[in-house]
């Protein structure tokens, strides 16, 4: 369900703000409204601080493929102790502890060792060579590189399951996969690269044939790790679930250790998962040369992937020494349940609550517009907080009775809108201004989009997209959100943990200063395209096919007569809806 209330839907936002207003999430984001910058701009926060233990997670992949090479494999019946000691090679930390009855920090953990480990400091330096080598020339040499890093582990994992699923008891293995739900959530560099797509690209078909794709992929793949743990005889411990880190650095290592041709299977295995981890890892630094580059600074692209690489580098140091492990832990629990998941929330909602605003004031009101969204927000946060403090059901009940409650106060103190709103919220006073209160944010971005990806015979974005994004798929990520605070309530005492949580709420910064004070962000918009958030009133008219009626609707508003042609202003520039009612073509954009 996951793939089809969050996935899809967030993959389809991202995808077309970037092909529609060619720039990376900051300027895409900006063009919806110039309030979102932070939230564009924390998308790409995200990618940046888990690409570099994202990379020290590679370079103990290498670590392995090194040993691969050794025969018997030298984890043969000491998995967990190899991968802790000669591999990740940590020294034990110094628990922490709380009171006895929870409320107060009793001792802090302590963590004796701060040395750095060669082997895991080579490999990261290693693996940033490689992701220079692969995005320094820019989309062109980055495409050839993905036919090789998505094609090979393809043919791998085939092979791999084959091998997998014919050892003994394999399938009391597969059994257990089809019992287990697994679903996850893109980072923002979609967004980056559709902005180098065509602008007429297929960007629906797009977005749905790469969530499908990933979700295929994965789940065949995941065959091959069930056949396993049924060989071995695992089962799920609640306690222990089966994740990502069990799996790659012990369930499989030990599996193939036991395979016939063990050298082998370990060598395929362990460069497979290189070639997938690092064609995920230069995606996100991709994304933060998409956002320098957008900035029109003078700078070549070698320049600037050179400089952002070195840094990187830099700060995936501290993962490669004796503390590493554990710093990796706090950091990624925390980026992934605060960081991650509110940035997706913020772009659920706010997405489908401020574009356009200024047409929705317009025609119901301010008043009524801030009450509306004031409650719509609240109902969110005040619900999740008794749901966790009290119970679920109360919860709900003042969550919905909240939202029901200003939503009825809204449409009473708005004023009837002037323009009519489409099939049945037309019949009367009180659904139109409710229509324009809760649906036209989304819709009018719906249809603004589609003039741009769903021209011609490209797939149209469906009625229900915005409805899905805002009273589906953010309140059930505020609900996931909400579970992150009991979470840390509990580890506390770990200072590692301690700054995890404050890196995530580094995000929720950005979003909220960027809302809060728009022009902090200016320096990440080239300027000519700093005002294209800029939007005139014209309500229920669609930027791009109806040019000539929003052209003359900005100069009603600024007081003006003459009304241009449609798409030209007599000077060759083409229309936008910016202050002026008219800027400089965006600069173009390579095509891939």
């Amino acid at each position: 369900m996951a793939v089809f209330i969050v996935a899809i839907p967030v993959l389809v936002l991202e995808i077309a703000i970037g092909q529609a207003y060619r720039g990376g999430s900051v300027v895409a984001y900006n063009n919806l409204n110039q309030r979102l910058k932070g939230t564009g701009l924390s998308l790409l926060y995200v990618g940046f601080v888990v690409t570099p233990y994202f990379v020290v997670n590679l370079a103990w992949i290498m670590s392995y493929f090194r040993h691969s090479f050794t025969s018997p494999l030298p984890w043969t019946g000491r998995g967990e102790e190899f991968f802790n000691r000669d591999v990740v090679a940590n020294i034990d930390p110094i628990e922490g502890n709380l009171t006895a009855d929870g409320t107060s920090v009793l001792n802090y953990t302590e963590y004796p060792g701060i040395a750095l480990i060669g082997e895991t400091t080579g490999w990261a330096a290693f693996t940033f060579f490689l992701m220079w080598v692969s995005i320094f020339r820019g989309v062109g040499l980055t495409g050839r590189v993905v036919y090789f890093t998505m094609g090979l582990p393809i043919v791998v994992t085939i092979i791999l399951i084959g091998r997998s699923v014919s050892l003994e008891n394999a399938g009391e293995g597969v059994k257990l996969y089809f019992a287990t739900w697994r679903g996850g959530v893109g980072f923002g560099y979609f967004t980056s690269y559709a902005s180098y797509n065509r602008q007429y690209s297929n960007a629906v078909m797009d977005s749905i044939l790469i969530v499908c794709s990933n979700v295929l992929f994965e789940n065949i793949a995941a065959f091959a790790v069930f056949g396993v743990v049924g060989y071995l005889g695992m089962r799920p411990d609640p306690e222990n679930p089966i994740g990502g880190f069990t799996v790659g650095f012990l369930t499989l290592p030990l599996a193939v250790a036991e395979m016939p041709g063990a050298n082998f299977w370990a060598v395929a295995l362990f460069f497979t998962l290189m070639v997938l981890g690092y064609s995920s890892a230069f995606a996100m630094l991709d994304a933060i040369v998409t956002l320098v580059m957008d900035t029109g600074i003078k700078l070549s692209r070698p320049i600037v992937v050179t400089a952002l690489t070195i840094v990187s580098f830099l700060l995936a140091l501290p993962y490669c020494t004796e503390f590493g492990y554990y710093l990796l832990t706090g950091i990624d629990r925390w980026v992934n349940d605060v960081a991650l998941v509110f940035v997706v929330f913020a772009e659920c909602i706010t997405s489908t609550s401020v574009y356009r605003c200024k047409d929705v004031i317009g025609q119901v009101g301010k008043p009524a517009f801030i009450v509306f969204n004031t409650c719509y927000i609240l109902a969110m946060v005040l619900g999740v907080a008794v749901a966790h403090s009290v119970q679920a059901g109360a919860g709900a009940g003042v969550g919905l009775g909240l939202f029901f409650a200003g939503s009825i106060v809204s449409v009473l103190i708005a004023k009837t809108p002037d323009s009519i709103p489409p099939r049945f919220w037309s019949r009367n006073a009180f659904l139109s201004r409710f229509w324009y209160l809760a649906f036209y944010s989304g819709n009018q971005l719906r249809r603004d989009l589609n003039v741009v990806i769903g021209s011609g015979k490209n797939w149209n974005i469906p009625t229900f997209w915005p409805v899905l994004l805002r009273y589906i798929s953010g309140p059930i990520l505020s609900i996931v959100y909400g579970f992150s605070y009991p979470a840390f309530y509990q580890v506390r005492y770990d200072p590692l943990h301690i700054l995890g949580f404050a890196v995530g709420h580094v995000a929720l910064i950005l979003i909220f200063a960027g809302f809060m004070v728009p022009r902090w962000f200016n320096v990440f918009i080239p300027i000519h395209r700093q005002n294209e958030g800029k939007i005139h009133y014209a309500p229920l008219i669609t930027i791009g096919a109806d040019e000539a009626q929003a052209i003359a609707a900005g100069n009603m508003e600024q007081g003006q007569t003459h009304t241009p042609s449609p798409s030209d202003d007599g000077v060759g520039r083409k229309w936008s809806p910016t202050n002026d009612g008219l800027t400089m073509e965006n600069e173009k954009r390579t095509n891939i």
